[in-house]
């Protein structure tokens, strides 16, 4: 039987990825402080966990660790590549005294250290951003986490901190924006989740049993619900509530009219068949719809983040306002959860009357007038 498989493709060298641009600072960097070890005082905060490549780190770590040798030894003879070498090798045992070499002719310009250590330091700062921004997206996406909203809340907070140590390393200036579009929403969305439909329904019933929970959910808002007709219907119970009317199932079925909310497609009947089985206190489904809103929120801002992270042509002072504003969308939804699952604050203490005395009635008092004329007697 002949053989019909095509044959496989020899890999050549044209199909290794290029380095990319940090990877040849990071070489320019360290063939500068091999020519000038004097210079590593010039370049910066930089430590061996800002560069890419596990030798460079190793390399720096033994430039950081050994001191440089007199500058007149220095210009007779190889004692400080040697030095680093030996220093580095037992981390990196691919290091051969070539590849030192090569990373001094990798130098354009010594003196430009300075500048190719910033390269560095912002190369590293975007590749951290991306994996605190890929935590954030596995904390809203885990099922398994028995309270996915506050791990979710502390990796937002070790974003928002990280995007400030930045800020306080990077020159700002306006006009800032991320170059990256915003990427396009997950392929599959929120109203196709049945439980999501289910929850929101059992929220709109239970409200229209319990009006009386409407005014104490000020923290749930109809942007929450995962479908916008839900969310439609909610503000129909909101507006009910919040004007002292009657609330059941067809005084919300006047309103969906008022606010064109039946179609052919949505009918009376469907308002009504929506609307007739309450379970449960409606807080319990309003916390649950708040918090799919709080996750999705997060995973939203954690997508942005990453996208604009992944683009090597966003700055350093890009990222970091890209990110703040990702992050300010769930901001907005995060205090209505901490109001929603806080504690009531303790009400202000009673004052307690003032305890009577054993000795009888209290005396009655006097005035000033009554004991001048006493005492004119």
């Amino acid at each position: 039987m002949p053989d019909n498989r095509l044959p496989e493709q020899d890999f050549g060298l044209d199909d290794i990825p290029a380095n990319p641009p940090v990877h040849h600072a990071e070489q320019a960097l360290l063939g500068a402080l091999l020519l000038d070890p004097y210079r590593i005082k010039t370049i910066g905060t930089l430590g061996p966990e800002h560069f890419a490549s596990a030798g460079h780190r190793a390399l720096f770590a033994a430039m950081a660790a050994l001191a440089p040798p007199a500058p007149a030894l220095h210009a007779k003879k190889p004692v400080w590549i040697t030095a680093v070498l030996d220093h580095a090798h037992p981390h990196a045992r691919g290091l051969t005294t070539a590849y030192l070499h090569t990373l001094v002719s990798a130098c354009p310009e010594p003196a430009h250290a300075a500048a190719y250590a910033r390269m560095v330091r912002a190369d590293h700062a975007r590749r951290t951003v991306l994996v605190h921004a890929e935590l954030l997206i596995q904390a809203t996406t885990d099922p398994s986490l028995p309270d996915p909203a506050a791990l979710t809340l502390r990796r937002a907070d070790a974003l928002a901190c990280l995007f400030d140590d930045l800020a306080a390393s990077v020159p700002s200036h306006p006009g800032s924006l991320p170059r990256t579009p915003p990427p396009p929403p997950p392929p599959q969305s929120r109203e196709a989740d049945p439980d999501i439909t289910s929850e929101e329904q059992l929220l709109l019933s239970a409200a229209t049993a319990r009006p009386a929970a409407l005014p104490s959910m000020r923290w749930l808002r109809p942007e929450d619900f995962a479908l916008p007709l839900h969310g439609a219907l909610y503000r129909c119970l909101t507006a009910l509530a919040f004007r002292g009317e009657p609330v059941d199932a067809v005084t919300v079925l006047w309103e969906a009219q008022q606010h064109g909310l039946l179609t052919q497609a949505f009918a009376p009947k469907d308002v009504l068949e929506l609307l007739a089985a309450p379970a449960g206190p409606p807080e319990h489904w309003g916390e649950q719809i708040l918090l799919r809103s709080l996750l999705h929120h997060a995973h939203t801002a954690g997508l942005h983040i990453r996208a604009y992270a992944q683009d090597p042509a966003n700055s350093t002072h890009q990222v970091i306002t890209g990110g703040r504003r990702a992050l300010a969308e769930l901001t907005a939804v995060r205090v209505r959860w901490q109001h929603a699952t806080s504690p009531p604050p303790p009400g202000p203490p009673r004052a307690r009357p003032a305890p009577a005395s054993r000795a009888g009635p209290p005396a009655p008092r006097t005035t000033a007038r009554a004991a001048s004329s006493r005492s004119s007697r």
